[in-house]
């Protein structure tokens, strides 16, 4: 069955379809599968409460200052996490996740607690699959 393109097929304003390439969905489906993203927001979904820059990047192992730096900033802009600057001496910035951010938060708890659970289990049939792979 062929797909169809954007043009032939009539679809509902404000819906999506994700499996078609140029829908705006599979870029946001891109942003939240990013490893940084899922991290950060799995780090401020945990604590619950406003975070220091400080505090997230020794939270998260191996996130370079730029990574992070531009992570945040990215789910900043997609209404997912809020920054607040308070002028003090030094300057204070905190961040938190928005109800957008708290919601995916939900969702990538659930992806990271069952990786957590199956973890033996995948390594158990990588395992199978390699020594399948190495006896043919």
């Amino acid at each position: 069955m062929a797909t169809k393109t954007k043009q032939t097929r009539s679809i509902e304003p404000g819906t999506y379809e994700a499996y078609m390439h140029d829908c705006p969905a599979v870029a946001l489906l891109s942003t939240i599968s990013n490893r940084w993203v899922s991290l950060t927001v799995c780090t401020l979904g945990s604590y619950g409460e406003p975070m220091r820059y400080s505090h997230i990047s020794r939270e998260i192992p191996g996130v370079s200052q730029k990574m992070l730096t531009q992570t945040l900033r990215m789910l900043e802009r997609d209404g997912m996490v809020k920054r607040t600057v308070t002028p003090t001496v030094p300057v204070r910035v905190d961040y938190e996740l928005t109800p957008l951010g708290e919601g995916l938060y939900g969702l990538l708890s659930q992806v990271r607690d069952w990786a957590a659970e199956k973890t033996d289990v995948v390594d158990e049939a990588r395992a199978h699959y390699d020594a399948r792979q190495t006896g043919q």
